[in-house]
């Protein structure tokens, strides 16, 4: 292995690979602080031309490889176990824009906030949008098939991306970034490598698909009664807004608590600190109107009792404000202590159902713990988290919570849903993922046989033996 790498060094230049012990630190260790990993390199390629000659040199000597983005991660994916590491935090790259084609193509190095950023400044959207926003590289989002909070109106990772490059196991490059809306030329093969999790190849360049702007957004925060509430509240708001709404977004009072308690700067919004709290996000084309829009809908729903309190932002600050105590939960969760972690999703129709049984399920495993239960309601995805309810929960709680969280799997099977919804599955959910999808697994596993036959590419996760 040393040999071959030493070889492959003399071909690169001395900025393109590390191996300085505190750089390869910051990224052998996860986000969540659950996965400690090591590598004997960290390469830094800055093209593609350098991705493909990494990438020939290690499946010739048989050397696996594990790519990373922005190591925002949660599934333990992303995490080195001595395989040698491609970091594309080099190339970050905006390539161009194509206003008329709606798209934009960029190094799969570039940061998720970036994009956005570049995208505004042209007078577009690009639309997702999560917590991690200012890290996570847009490569890593194709490889997981990130989700994010506005999944209800305009999709997946899966649904944004017009065109991918990748750099395949062997070295040859797999390029088709024209962003085409129909080529129906046998294959869509770009959708192999959206949520492969670099088990297939390093993806390097992507062309992503933008939006017209929102002539004008509104946030509000609503109280409802329960889950199944919110659920009926969000079928109302898109029947009697054509669609408007852009997020709807359930959060529990424990979760609210926490941000109030760990983040500085968020408040609890509503006067009567229900049980549980929507955050609902309504855009339209024309100027001024999403806020009559939404104020008129929430008054309906007000008489229907879909809602019995609400706040609707007055400014862009406050807005802000809405978004900033449900995009600080996850962190307020890591400042709280560690929990079993349960990204799963049901059909929406399901949801709060699911919702009510995996919680009676959870409270009679253990008195002690707390749910800490949110997500989006749009799209049936809930990252139903189990913590103690003092502070400090370690590991030795989460391993403890193992009997409850194949339980709750069960549950999730039972009402039709994914034990991943949008994390991936990584190291943490492998074997779920093996034992409930066998048919499914045995296809993958033929993919990457015919892509990877040396099983050099990330051999450990998703479908690795």
């Amino acid at each position: 292995m040393m040999h071959a790498l030493d070889s492959l060094l003399t071909h690169l230049p001395a900025k393109a690979w590390t191996q300085d012990p505190d750089e390869m630190l910051g990224h052998a260790r996860d986000w969540r602080g659950r996965y400690q990993g090591h590598t004997p390199i960290l390469f830094k390629p800055g093209s593609v031309e350098e991705v493909s000659h990494i990438l020939a040199v290690c499946n010739g000597a048989g050397i696996a490889v594990l790519p990373q983005g922005g190591n925002t991660g949660l599934v333990g994916g992303s995490t080195p176990q001595g395989e040698v590491l491609i970091s594309l935090k080099r190339m970050t790259a905006i390539r161009g824009i194509d206003q008329a084609n709606d798209s934009l193509t960029c190094d799969a190095g570039a940061i998720l906030e970036t994009i956005q950023n570049t995208a505004a400044e042209a007078g577009k959207l690009f639309p997702l949008s999560l917590g991690s926003q200012g890290s996570a590289m847009i490569g890593g989002l194709i490889s997981t098939n990130a989700g994010g909070v506005h999944v209800l109106r305009y999709g997946m990772m899966r649904d944004l991306v017009l065109g991918l490059e990748v750099v395949l196991p062997d070295g040859r490059v797999l390029s088709d970034l024209s962003g085409l809306r129909k080529d129906n030329t046998g294959y869509d093969l770009k959708q192999l490598f959206i949520g492969a999790e670099g088990t297939l190849g390093v993806v390097t360049g992507a062309t992503l698909k933008l939006f017209p702007r929102p002539a004008s957004t509104a946030v509000a925060i609503a109280a409802v009664d329960s889950p199944r509430a919110a659920v009926d509240l969000l079928s109302f708001m898109k029947d009697r807004t054509g669609g408007a709404v852009a997020a709807f977004e359930l959060m529990p009072k424990t979760a609210i608590d926490l941000a109030v308690h760990h983040l500085p700067g968020v408040r609890q919004p509503l006067d009567s600190a229900p049980d549980w709290t929507v955050l609902i996000e309504m855009v339209s084309a024309e100027t001024g109107r999403a806020p009559v829009l939404l104020e008129e809908a929430l008054g309906d729903a007000f008489e229907r009792e879909l809602t019995f309190d609400a706040v609707i932002s007055q400014s862009e600050a406050q807005a802000a404000g809405f978004w900033a105590l449900r995009e600080g939960i996850p962190e307020a969760e890591k400042a709280h202590g560690k929990a079993a972690k349960h990204d799963v999703s049901v059909p929406v129709s399901r949801m709060g159902r699911f919702m009510e049984e995996a919680i009676v399920l959870a409270e009679a495993a253990d008195p002690d713990i707390m749910v800490i239960a949110f997500g989006h309601v749009g799209d049936g995805n809930v990252h139903f988290n189990i913590a103690r309810r003092a502070p400090g929960s370690d590991e030795a709680f989460v391993q403890r919570m193992t009997p409850v969280t194949a339980q709750i799997y069960d549950l999730v099977d039972t009402h039709g849903g994914s034990i991943s919804a949008e994390h991936g599955v990584g190291i943490l959910k492998r074997e779920e993922l093996s034992a409930r999808k066998p048919v499914e697994v045995e296809i993958m596993r033929a993919v990457k046989a015919a892509l990877d036959p040396n099983s050099i590419m990330n051999p450990r996760i998703l479908v690795g033996q």
